[in-house]
């Protein structure tokens, strides 16, 4: 019979990657820049313009490989194609000690 462990929510931290609370974050910031780019239905070359760095890289990124990619950095990006970042991050409940912040993203 197969163990079956549940997961804490976060993968990374699942799979006892460092700083899996900063890999989670970056992950559901990628996911909005995937999402923005296929709501405008931008091809890679039109996205790398728009976020002002090279095709290589968005092609990188949507493939869910964002190591050299900052927080700040990916922050950035979702803002150059167009939309407003705001991040809330709300106190931590007895229960739960390791709540992470919210990233709330909105448009224009």
């Amino acid at each position: 019979m197969k163990k079956i462990t549940q997961s804490s929510g976060n993968v990374f931290d699942d799979v006892g990657i460092p700083n899996a609370a900063e890999h989670m974050l970056k992950a559901q910031v990628v996911v909005v820049i995937m999402n923005e780019i296929e709501r405008q239905r931008l091809n890679q070359k039109e996205a790398a313009a728009m976020m002002e760095i090279k095709q290589p890289d968005v092609s990188r990124i949507l493939r869910g490989d964002f190591a050299g990619f900052g927080l700040e950095r990916l922050l950035k990006l979702v803002q150059r194609l167009g939309r407003d970042v705001e991040i809330k991050i709300p106190r931590a409940s007895k229960s739960n000690e390791h709540h992470q912040g919210r990233i709330v993203m909105h448009a224009q």
